[in-house]
């Protein structure tokens, strides 16, 4: 308890520094702006929690909201003299992990159930965990989903949190600014390599004056995906620290080398994620971008002028032979060890997360590639997309995604990711103040310092 306190007392220090596209606030593929108030779904229910059938549930992604209202409503279609009704309150990303933290280690106002991101996962598997396993729901599909994005929230033998996606990286290619510098989409299918990525970033900057990309000052975004490709992460699978490895000091470079030549900038807003770079790149910004597929419903909610204009590809490589994709960012749902009705919270979770028909739901409402293989070929979800240069999402990347790689989540889990954020990426791309391999190798020690 005196662990999970003391993280209760870090997040809410991180918490006065944290702001809308800050850190960590929506890294994990959820829309969770730092703006957003608390409401609840079922609100004629006053009931608490484990109160009858009643389940609440905190998220910080008000369109998980669709994701729990599937499964209620296929639980109710199996049980229905005994029907449940949810109680659902979405909350900032922080704010959400920060409040639960504080409700564990008090013993009092968790909810039944709770969406807790990748980023502050970890945080909730130290000391006395808080958590219920969740393994016999677990094991009934795991065979049918991808292995790596399971393991994410599994501490020694037990899982205690559900992905909701793969969070397959590609590149999205913004077509009317490639065919402008006099590319074409057999061009863009020809780019297998990092390098003949920049290269035709400098082509296309030297022709039209747009940048090729972005890179994150206040976010992790290429750094973090282009690492794991290489089979590297901030740490190593036993939570040692592997921030200033070769591997890592390497792709830094890459990208300050490319960053250079000014084909590339800063994210407007310093992140991906807030109202600031969605109007920037609606408006052409960039010629690319490299992000995980769940921010294609980043695209079709908030960039309405780019609708028919962006080709999904797998992300280049810099050997042969490295996966054409990662799987980052995630969001775990997990059951509190507050839930009075742990049977009732797990067949709501089965029926919403790991059916096949849950995950179909999951790529329609939420545009989420879904963590069961056996839904790629399902005919919902290989349809073309219209908003996508009438393509198929999984025509294009289902070969790449069974299978691929997602990173370490240990016990610095956070902290490493809050030194990228804040320090790294800033202190490289923006002030100047340090080389690739300075900043990393300052991280690691004193992430070092911390075990």
């Amino acid at each position: 308890m005196k662990k999970l306190l003391a993280t209760v007392m870090a997040m809410a220090a991180a918490l006065s520094l944290a702001a809308c596209g800050g850190s960590t606030e929506q890294t994990g593929g959820g829309i969770s702006g730092g703006t957003q108030t608390s409401h609840t779904e079922d609100s004629g229910s006053r009931q608490s929690s484990g109160e009858g059938n009643v389940i609440s549930i905190w998220t910080s992604n008000e369109l998980h909201n669709q994701m729990f209202e599937f499964g209620k409503n296929a639980y109710n279609e199996k049980h229905k003299d005994s029907p449940i009704e949810l109680k659902i309150e979405v909350y900032p990303n922080a704010e959400m992990s920060n409040k639960l933290l504080i409700a564990l280690q008090s013993g009092v106002g968790a909810p039944d159930i709770a969406d807790i991101n990748i980023n502050y996962f970890s945080n909730f598997l130290k000391g006395d965990i808080q958590l219920v396993s969740l393994n016999d729901i677990v094991e009934k599909e795991i065979g049918n989903g991808v292995q790596s994005r399971f393991d994410l929230y599994k501490k020694d033998s037990d899982y205690y949190g559900l992905p909701t996606h793969v969070g397959a990286t590609v590149v999205y290619y913004n077509m009317e600014i490639i065919e402008k510098a006099g590319f074409t989409i057999e061009d863009v299918n020809a780019v297998e390599t990092w390098d003949q990525y920049r290269e035709m970033g400098l082509q296309l900057f030297e022709k039209t004056g747009i940048p090729m990309t972005v890179f994150e000052v206040s976010n992790q975004r290429p750094f973090w995906p282009m690492i794991v490709q290489q089979g590297g992460d901030y740490l190593n699978t036993d939570g040692t620290v592997a921030m200033d490895s070769d591997s890592n000091i390497k792709v830094l470079e890459w990208m300050k080398d490319f960053w250079d030549t000014g084909a590339v900038v800063a994210a407007p807003g310093g992140s991906t994620s807030v109202e600031e770079f969605w109007t920037w790149l609606n408006q052409g910004g960039c010629a690319s971008l490299i992000m995980p597929s769940w921010y294609m419903s980043r695209f079709t909610n908030y960039m309405p002028d780019l609708k028919g204009k962006i080709a999904i590809r797998p992300m280049p490589v810099f050997e042969e032979g490295q996966p054409r994709t990662v799987g980052i960012g995630g969001t775990g749902t997990a059951i509190t060890s507050q839930c009075k009705n742990v049977e009732l919270a797990k067949e709501l979770l089965y029926e919403s997360k790991l059916t096949y028909n849950a995950n179909v739901n999951i790529w329609e409402c939420l545009q989420f590639d879904p963590v069961r293989t056996d839904v790629w070929t399902d005919e919902k979800l290989t349809a073309p997309m219209e908003y996508f240069y009438n393509e198929s999402f999984f025509e294009i990347m289902g070969k790449y995604v069974d299978g691929c790689p997602s990173p370490v989540n240990a016990d610095l889990s956070v902290a490493a990711q809050d030194l990228v954020n804040n320090s790294v990426m800033y202190n490289v791309f923006v002030d100047g103040s340090q080389t690739p391999a300075e900043a990393l190798k300052a991280a690691a020690e004193e992430l070092r310092a911390q075990q």
